[in-house]
């Protein structure tokens, strides 16, 4: 048994204490999206710094709990605020999250996250469903002694994002009368916003949105068997697209503006998985 799956039990034993709830859907709440966690039926919150050997969100946008309790009677299992590579962990540490609760129970994965727009029909306030991505630029969280608990030493990358899911999505988008698109995501480590040099190359490269986080946790969840699914706010254009200067404030706000239309679509999703 790995370091890492011995940890990874310990925290399982822990949150059980606490709460017997399997989940069936895990949640990942992205910057300025945690509004959603109002509308969940909370059971039982733990807080990421009560679990031994955790990390811990450091970003002000993110809370950093978990959250059980249910939507439509469904039983779901919420991180409200995400752990960053930026933050100075390893990718280890950041994905760490996502394997917990796949050993929970929970048997898909719906990412969400705040990016900046790099396609030219991409405009501020729109949601992009992830249909695949890019994560050249960053480490993977696979590196290491495998954890076999979990999966498998060569995971195949063909099919990230599930097309049953993404298929859901769109169909619940179209009866809430909500415009979504699709594209690529590409992964960069942060904390800096990128430049307009490295938005054209990424460009080149086939990247339609851009952001800090989601791909890793999206490779790990392959590896450790969850169904995926990736969707995406626009809070900003990428940098040299738009001649505004970046801010964590204006991505706060956009998020904030959108989350209505992002309550009803993931509440939505999860009452048609």
């Amino acid at each position: 048994m790995t370091s890492v799956y011995k940890n990874l039990t310990l925290c399982l034993e822990q949150i059980r204490q606490k709460t017997d709830i399997i989940p069936k859907t895990a949640l990942v709440l992205g910057s300025g999206l945690n509004k959603f966690t109002d509308i969940i039926d909370i059971v039982c919150t733990i807080d990421y710094h009560d679990l031994t050997g955790f990390p811990v969100s450091t970003n002000p946008m993110h809370n950093g709990r978990f959250i059980f309790g249910y939507i439509h009677q469904k039983p779901i299992v919420a991180m409200d605020g995400r752990i960053h590579y930026y933050e100075g962990y390893t990718m280890q540490q950041v994905v760490m999250p996502i394997r917990l609760m796949k050993m929970l129970g929970a048997e898909t994965l719906i990412l969400s996250n705040a990016v900046g727009g790099i396609k030219k029909d991409l405009n501020v306030g729109d949601f992009m469903i992830i249909n695949d991505h890019i994560t050249s630029f960053v480490p993977s969280p696979l590196i290491g002694k495998n954890v076999h608990e979990l999966g498998t030493r060569f995971p195949d990358m063909s099919h990230v994002y599930n097309k049953e899911l993404n298929d859901i999505i769109k169909q619940c988008a179209k009866e809430l009368n909500i415009d979504i698109k699709e594209g690529i995501y590409l992964q960069t480590t942060g904390p800096n916003y990128e430049t307009p040099a490295e938005i054209r190359a990424y460009q080149t490269l086939g990247a339609d949105a851009v952001g800090m986080s989601t791909a890793c946790e999206a490779m790990a969840a392959v590896h450790c068997g969850f169904k995926v699914c990736g969707i995406s706010c626009i809070t900003n254009k990428a940098s040299g697209i738009s001649a505004e200067p970046l801010s964590d404030e204006d991505v706060a706000i956009v998020a904030s503006q959108s989350s209505d239309n992002f309550c009803k679509l993931i509440k939505s999703l999860i009452k048609s998985i």
